[in-house]
């Protein structure tokens, strides 16, 4: 679904309570409505979430063997350091947002079933 700033037509630009000047949002989608399952985002969220865990995976991986190692006192390098922050970033992030795009795929699954 495509959305579309435009601005108000005249007869409709000032509001009695408000007296406010604005826009309104239009969508140029006519075919598909809310519940649509077309191109809801559902795909970007899975792929952003699994690009993400694995960048936080790299990040990992790198911290280990790479940029020194770790000890019970942490990374052994500034870079070490750095791979960890991006590690802890990454990880719970991409999760999330990869749960996100599992669960709409479930809901898109079960009302796709009903219908």
């Amino acid at each position: 679904m495509q959305v579309v700033m435009k601005p108000e037509p005249e007869s409709k630009k000032t509001t009695a309570k408000s007296g406010r000047v604005g826009l309104f949002v239009a969508s140029r989608s006519g075919k598909h409505g809310a519940g649509s399952s077309k191109d809801d985002g559902t795909r970007q969220l899975l792929q952003s979430g699994g690009w993400t865990i694995v960048a936080g995976l790299l990040a990992l991986l790198l911290m280990m063997t790479v940029f020194g190692g770790v000890t019970h006192q942490g990374p052994q390098t500034s870079s070490g350091w750095l791979a960890l922050i991006v590690a802890l970033m990454c990880l719970p992030f991409g999760s999330l947002l990869f749960l996100l795009g599992a669960a709409k795929w479930l809901r898109n699954r079960r009302l796709k079933r009903r219908v």
